[in-house]
């Protein structure tokens, strides 16, 4: 058995499907679908697979770790995620996860998410509207990092009009910005709506990794393994696999009967 990092196995019969990335890639194996060529057919396939979530409302987003497993090169994924966050086709996302989990969704993506916020807000009958606007316009235009501070935030809001707290606080209730713990002057980006799933990822990978452990060799196929249910994630199993094997806990390794999903050894 050869070991790999991630499948090196039939890459160009992998490639010959990239040109073609819409919904009919929802019914490829994982095995047939892992690796491409570059990380922006990574993201549009991956986009086009990610689960529908019931009672959660949150557009597409992939995880920084599903490109590791799906571009060979990280630095080429750093490098190509950096210049597409310049371009402003994509933002990049810090999650509230306890660990370093970055988000990645295409800027229409998080825009139509912005503007499911404000249509909630509008039917709440809700004050200072605006603001959402001044945060479009304003901030999401020229702040690309995934954090702000303050100071810079009320400057850029102040663009569209007179800032207020309230204002800031609004941003925050509707899960725009979120504090960070470390310096209450500084706030992350985020996804609105996104807590559910956060959870149901951080609890999707202890499932998926204690059934692993709990086998023999701490193996399974990876079609036989793509096939099962989780329990306690609203995400599928693919969307798993690929975030652990992108963050290194699993590895998969060819055999003569196909790939072989494998719990990384500390």
């Amino acid at each position: 058995m050869e070991d790999t990092a991630l499948s090196r196995s039939s890459g160009s019969r992998k490639r010959q499907r990239e040109p073609d990335s819409g919904d009919s890639d929802q019914s490829l194996s994982l095995e047939d679908n892992l690796t491409f060529s570059d990380t922006m057919v990574a993201l549009r396939i991956m986009r086009a697979q990610f689960p529908h979530i019931e009672k959660v409302s949150i557009q597409p987003f992939v995880l920084q770790s599903q490109l590791y497993s799906s571009v060979k090169d990280r630095t080429q994924v750093d490098r190509e995620l950096e210049s597409l966050k310049r371009e402003k086709a994509l933002r990049v996302f810090k999650l509230n996860t306890g660990q370093d989990d970055h988000a990645i969704m295409l800027i229409d993506d998080y825009l139509s998410q912005i503007e499911r916020v404000i249509k909630r807000m509008e039917e709440k009958k809700q004050d200072d509207l605006p603001v959402f606007e001044w945060f479009k316009t304003h901030v999401i235009s020229s702040k690309l990092d995934p954090s702000i501070g303050h100071d810079e935030l009320c400057s850029l809001l102040s663009l569209g009009g007179k800032v207020k707290e309230e204002h800031v606080s609004l941003l925050i209730n509707a899960g725009l910005l979120t504090r960070q713990l470390i310096d209450p002057n500084m706030y992350w980006f985020a996804i609105p709506n996104v807590g559910p799933v956060l959870k149901g990822l951080s609890q999707g990978r202890k499932e998926l990794l204690s059934l692993l452990n709990r086998r023999k060799f701490k193996e399974m196929m990876m079609a036989t393994l793509e096939k099962k249910r989780l329990r306690l994630s609203p995400l599928d199993m693919r969307f798993h696999l690929r975030d652990l094997i992108g963050s290194g806990h699993l590895r998969t390794v060819e055999a003569p009967s196909g790939l072989i999903v494998k719990v990384a050894k500390d």
